[in-house]
């Protein structure tokens, strides 16, 4: 395997045949994983490198828990419990949670770039709600999902005012809070318009504000509004009482959120602390529920 040099002011790193070699320069003993990493040396310009230095890890210390990170945060555990159970300093968590979730959003990027080419048919569009540290600031997300696969195709986290008993008290206690939903229903469709096909077709529920932004971004898709339901049990509440569930797709994956996020829970004592910490926490979710598919793997 040929060896490239870093430094990209480097003779090596200039496009055309090399004026020197890349050498083995001996080996050096990684702790965190117990392996022997080879070393390099450039004779072009001296500088030496390893076989890590262009790991998605390079100067991580303890690469060794990030494949259990990634799969227990999808799996409903919590960042303190994370700590506990791997043995390691809370903020080792969190700075691993946050490298996490910018490598999920490139991931997913590259993961849209395939509906360019065969774009989407069919998806479902409706909002979850949930909140940040107390009920009385809450939180929609927006949330479409490919009605064919059930793979969740984007989302996007927006401030909402608190309803019923608890609008006055979040008013007092709190202040007015802005409605973003529409701002977030808008980037949303906007950023998956590229995927879909001008002709898609389009469900959600008989939210009476959907219509405007989704004529506004995708004017020759077909708009079927359904009437909500009431919950069941099972399901988180998410899945509902019908014996056929037109929105199911969406539905199930709503329900898969609130079973497998510990923030989103519906009883639980985990809260969302930050809107960014949400967004991540979607964005590394979102990436493993597409590649943990059952039926998409089957074969």
């Amino acid at each position: 395997m040929n060896r490239k040099c870093p430094n990209f002011q480097c003779l090596n790193a200039i496009p055309g045949p090399p004026s020197r070699r890349v050498v083995r320069k001996g080996y050096f003993y990684r702790r965190s994983d117990r392996r022997y990493i080879a070393r390099f040396k450039c004779l072009a310009c001296g500088k030496q490198f390893s076989a890590a230095t262009f790991s998605p890890d390079y100067l991580q210390k303890r690469r060794d828990i990030n494949p259990k990170i990634y799969e227990l945060i999808c799996s409903g555990v919590s960042q303190r419990r994370l700590a506990r159970v791997l043995q390691v300093n809370p903020k080792t968590i969190v700075r691993k949670f946050r490298i996490l979730a910018d490598r999920a959003r490139s991931e997913h990027s590259r993961y849209l770039e395939k509906f360019k080419s065969d774009p989407l048919l069919s998806i479902q569009f409706d909002d979850l709600e949930t909140h940040e540290h107390t009920k009385m600031k809450p939180l929609s997300v927006a949330l479409a999902v490919n009605v064919k696969t059930r793979e969740i195709i984007g989302f996007r986290v927006s401030k909402m005012p608190a309803k019923g008993l608890l609008a006055r008290r979040s008013i007092r206690k709190y202040g007015k809070r802005p409605d973003e939903r529409m701002k977030g229903w808008n980037s949303l469709l906007r950023n998956l318009r590229p995927y879909l096909s001008p002709a898609a077709i389009i469900e959600s529920d008989e939210n009476p504000h959907y219509p405007a932004p989704l004529k506004k971004h995708c004017p020759l898709a077909t708009h079927i509004r359904h009437p909500g339901a009431r919950g069941s049990s099972t399901g988180q509440g998410e899945l509902k009482k019908i014996g056929f569930d037109p929105l199911f797709a969406l539905n199930h994956t709503c329900a898969m959120l609130r079973a497998n996020l510990n923030r989103l829970f519906r009883k639980t004592w985990c809260t969302t602390k930050t809107i960014q910490g949400l967004r991540d926490h979607l964005s590394i979710y979102q990436v493993y529920h597409n590649q943990n598919l059952p039926h998409l793997h089957a074969h």
